[in-house]
């Protein structure tokens, strides 16, 4: 059974930094491509960032020199390190399973999620 959890949300001042982690369970991180996404009051739910999808790994431009997204098959666990943290980077981030190579880092491609962590960047 397929089984996600996420942990390491929490309040950061703009700048700070922080890092997620995405424990999984039920299957082997090599089977399937591993994405975060987040969702706030004012978007919908879009990718942040994901690895093992055909690209190899996918961030989105928003995010881009800021996040880095790396997987521990040992442990069985994907991180998403989040450093320079924006106010628009708030929101509530979920972890996801999409199919091995899949072109887009994108939620019609996800086959499971987790139950989500919050961030919220703010003064």
């Amino acid at each position: 059974q397929v089984r996600l959890v996420e942990s390491g949300g929490g309040l950061v001042q703009p700048g700070g930094s922080l890092r997620l982690s995405c424990a999984a369970s039920g299957f082997s991180l090599d089977d399937y491509a591993i994405g975060w996404f987040r969702q706030s009051p004012e978007k919908q739910r879009e990718g942040v960032s994901c690895i093992g999808t055909r690209d190899g790994t996918y961030y989105a431009d928003s995010v881009k020199g800021r996040f880095t997204i790396s997987g521990d098959n040992a442990k069985n666990t994907v991180y998403l390190q989040m450093n320079s943290l924006k106010p628009e980077d708030t929101g509530v981030y979920y972890c996801a399973i999409l199919p091995r190579r899949y072109p887009y880092c994108s939620v019609g491609g996800v086959r499971s999620w987790g139950q989500g962590t919050r961030v919220t960047a703010s003064s």
